[in-house]
C-alpha cells in the first residue's frame, strides 16, 4: 500500500484484540499536506467506532507512513498522540514497526515499541491426514 503512494503518507485503521492485528482498513488522508502529514477521514473513523459499539471489530489503534522518514514516531506523531494504548503500526521504506501510545514512554515521552509478529493464516489450520 505505502508503495503505491510514495508522495504521500497513507493512512488507516487496526482492528484486533490486545495480542492480534486481525484486519487493517485503509482510509482516505484528509492532512492539510499528506506529503508529510496524516489525518484519518473522520467519518471513516466515527463508523469505525458505532460498528465496534454494536458488536463489531475492536478498533486497536492505527497505521501510517513515513514516505521519507523511518519507520519511528515523528515529534508530529508525538504531538498528536493521545496516551490511551492504542496502536500506531509505522510503514517507512519497505519497513514496518509498532508503537504503543502511552503516558511517559521511552520513544519522545509517548510511544514504546512492541513487538511485531506476524503469522501466517495457515499457522492456525489443522494439519491435513
Amino acid at each position: 500500500m505505502a508503495a503505491a503512494s510514495p508522495a504521500r503518507e497513507i493512512c488507516g485503521l487496526l482492528f484486533g484484540s490486545a495480542t492480534m492485528i486481525d484486519a487493517a482498513r485503509l482510509c482516505d488522508n484528509v492532512a492539510d499536506d499528506p506529503a508529510i502529514r496524516f489525518e484519518i477521514d473522520p467519518a471513516a473513523l466515527v463508523g469505525a467506532h458505532r460498528a465496534m459499539r454494536s458488536g463489531g471489530p475492536a478498533l486497536i489503534g492505527h497505521f501510517h507512513s513515513h514516505p521519507i522518514g523511518r519507520a519511528e514516531p515523528s515529534a508530529c506523531d508525538a504531538a498528536s498522540a493521545t496516551t490511551d494504548g492504542s496502536l500506531w503500526l509505522i510503514i517507512a521504506r519497505g519497513d514496518m514497526r509498532l508503537w504503543r501510545a502511552v503516558d511517559g514512554g521511552g520513544w519522545l515521552n509517548r510511544f514504546e515499541p512492541v513487538v511485531l509478529g506476524v503469522a501466517s493464516p495457515c499457522a492456525t489450520r489443522p494439519a491435513s491426514p
